[in-house]
């Protein structure tokens, strides 16, 4: 691995994701590494593995409705290599959010093809919060088809987005 010599508080960091939906714990590591680096990519990234609710111009613009609070933090989007990318952005280290091992496997994985496609770019894998430590994106897809209550794993923009999207409306969420 590439020894890094710029200054944490001045450097440009990236984090990557999907975020179908953008949860409470995105949002955690958003605002952990916003106060650590001087500036924040947040990438919404398309992925053709995943059968995502929310376009990619969604995805990014709830996240950069989200975010307009933090000074430091911009939103991306990228539809091919996220190497290349990060490449073109001049960004040497991304910025992992994992829950367990599980998460820590994957990432790891991701992290060693980067290093092989792309020298010296580095990750950091920050644990999530333990209040989001079982919060996936799936899972909160799935409660909010059936109506229930995600109000606790998303912030308000995202619920009433996902009750717009299964037909919920804008009042409170009803049964299937």
């Amino acid at each position: 691995m590439t020894a890094m010599r710029a200054n944490i508080g001045t450097m440009v960091v990236a984090f990557p994701g999907s975020f179908d939906p953008p949860s409470l714990g995105h949002l955690d590591i958003v605002r952990r590494a916003a106060g650590m680096f001087g500036e924040l990519l947040v990438i919404v990234a398309e992925n053709s593995r995943k059968n995502c609710l929310f376009s990619v111009a969604e995805r990014a613009d709830m996240l950069a409705r989200l975010t307009e609070d933090l000074g430091n933090v911009r939103v991306g989007t990228c539809g091919g290599l996220l190497v290349d990318f990060l490449k073109a952005e001049g960004i040497r280290l991304l910025v992992r959010g994992v829950r367990g091992p599980g998460d820590f496997s994957y990432e790891f994985d991701l992290a060693m093809a980067y290093g092989t496609l792309a020298p010296g770019i580095e990750t950091l894998f920050m644990p999530c919060d333990p209040r989001y430590f079982v919060l996936h994106s799936s899972l909160v897809k799935e409660i909010a088809a059936f109506g229930g209550d995600v109000g606790g794993m998303v912030p308000p923009l995202v619920a009433a987005a996902l009750r717009e999207k299964y037909g919920r409306g804008k009042g409170p969420a009803a049964g299937p």
